[in-house]
């Protein structure tokens, strides 16, 4: 599993380069096109890589104008959402458990209790700042290469200077506020929403897998409400007869494909996370943060 996302991110990497020598439009079917979507949304939403950065990336080297617009992408992240709760089940169903427990108790320092709120409260700014700033942020290709390359810069320095002595037990409602600031400047494209929350999960001392956990449990929400919106959207456009016939088919395809490929992300950053640094991942954001800007260097308009 491990080698399969590896070398699939590796993959990734070389695309801006690609972009150089092609000057024609790709022909490519739209199923394949929607699964292949799936799966870069797949594999880099939850790896701290940004999945915006490589679907824009991808959608703008290989002209995929049909699917590549925003509203499709968002949506097929459902399948990352379904990955979230099938993998964490047991956990989230524990933390909803303790939590309807400490409400009935009004214990207000169960630990269950102290998660949830922090992951509500943590969830606002994200959602805040999100609708506000919807139609504004910019997407292009050279400010994905200088976030990467910081939020690369960010990442090293939490790996380097973190204590990483605290677990799942010792999250507190301060650590979800934080990590929520944290998770807003996911909303800059190349920034990552799992990059930027477990970056500052690991400044904030945490052990890194339970920095993934909780960049995982945090995201859920905002991850959710914003895919349901975009497909509210896509839907809306459907039946006004503003989108191809076979959008559902091609909805249905992104999905799936995501959701298989979130499912082994989860599963093999979780693993990883847990013997090895984050530094791979450090290494991977120079590279391709200065692979797009070798691109954009060359001539590539981005």
């Amino acid at each position: 599993m491990a080698t399969i996302l590896e070398v699939s991110s590796i993959g990734l990497l070389c695309w801006p380069l690609l972009a150089v020598a092609e000057n024609t439009e790709k022909i490519t079917p739209e199923w394949l096109q929607a699964l292949i979507l799936g799966i870069v949304q797949g594999i880099t939403e939850f790896l701290p890589i940004s999945s915006t950065a490589h679907l824009l990336i991808v959608t703008k080297i290989f002209a995929w104008k049909e699917l590549g617009y925003k509203d499709f992408v968002d949506a097929i992240q459902f399948g990352s959402v379904i990955a979230i709760v099938l993998y964490f089940w047991s956990l989230i169903s524990s933390i909803l458990k303790g939590g309807i427990a400490a409400l009935k108790d009004r214990d207000w320092e169960r630990e269950e209790w102290k998660i949830i709120v922090g992951i509500a409260v943590g969830t606002m700014p994200a959602l805040i700042f999100g609708f506000l700033l919807k139609d504004i942020l910019p997407e292009s290709a050279l400010i994905i290469a200088i976030m990467s390359v910081l939020m690369a810069l960010l990442l090293g320095l939490a790996e380097k200077i973190g204590t990483r002595k605290r677990g799942l037990d010792s999250l507190q409602i301060r650590d979800g506020i934080l990590v929520g600031l944290g998770q807003t400047l996911a909303l800059i494209p190349g920034v990552s929403r799992s990059g930027s929350t477990l970056t500052t999960a690991l400044f904030l001392g945490l052990e890194r897998d339970t920095a993934a956990k909780f960049s995982f449990l945090l995201g859920f929400p905002t991850l959710t409400i914003a895919t349901l919106y975009k497909s509210l959207k896509i839907f809306k456009l459907f039946q006004e007869q503003q989108l191809p016939g076979n959008i559902v088919f091609l909805l249905i395809v992104g999905i799936i494909s995501t959701f298989i490929f979130s499912y082994l992300s989860i599963a093999f950053l979780i693993r990883y996370l847990q013997t090895k640094n984050t530094f791979v991942f450090v290494w991977y954001r120079l590279a391709f943060g200065s692979a797009i800007l070798l691109a954009i260097t060359a001539g590539w308009q981005g």
